[in-house]
């Protein structure tokens, strides 16, 4: 087993202001000429803490049957922390002020119509962890291996494609231009039998 200073559990409320934060970092340290300037600067981290509350309190309960997997929104965090000290993610809750390094949101496709059971909405990691294993180990935690699964990429972010390939992922030939930016996205699909390439 490797040794990490990192967990991957559940996001809880307390997480809020931290996904924020880790959010709009990533999107800079990411993003810086792909989006605007002025956008990436005006980014609010007040704005964003109740946009995530929002997002975390209307998950459904992960033991809720009523839905199928697939149609269940999820967001998981990577935090700070030491494996070996971690209860179960299933019950461990957010401290106040743990650092997200990372995160992970998926859930029923917003396309119309749709190409695939399930979209990751995001996956961001702060660039300081690039390299870290933590992606790969959110994105394990993420999909369903026997669902189809479905992302928009900005097609002038290669290191992200390449990383999405690893797990079956590949462009469906959809590109879109989001209103806040002139470069295009790209719609990638991963197929029922998702496996990790090394």
């Amino acid at each position: 087993m490797r040794i990490t200073d990192w967990i991957v559990r559940p996001a809880t409320v307390d997480d809020a202001q931290g996904l924020a934060v880790c959010h709009i970092e990533s999107w800079r340290e990411a993003y810086r000429g792909l989006v605007p300037d002025h956008l990436l600067d005006a980014f609010d981290t007040t704005r964003s803490t109740q946009q995530w509350t929002r997002i975390i309190t209307e998950l459904p309960n992960a033991t809720d049957s009523s839905a199928a997997a697939a149609e269940r929104r999820t967001l998981l965090v990577a935090v700070a922390g030491k494996p070996e000290t971690a209860i179960p993610a299933s019950v461990r809750p957010g401290p106040r002020g743990t650092e997200i390094l990372g995160f992970a949101h998926a859930g029923p496709p917003r396309d119309n119509p749709r190409v695939a059971d399930r979209e990751l909405y995001a996956l961001y990691l702060r660039a300081a962890r690039y390299g870290t294993g933590i992606a790969q180990e959110l994105m394990r935690a993420i999909l369903l291996p026997d669902t189809d699964t479905a992302l928009w990429v900005f097609e002038e972010n290669p290191r992200a494609r390449s990383f999405y390939r690893k797990f079956g992922f590949a462009a469906d030939g959809a590109r879109r231009i989001e209103p806040f930016s002139a470069a295009s996205e790209i719609r990638m699909v991963a197929r029922r039998g998702i496996t990790e390439r090394r």
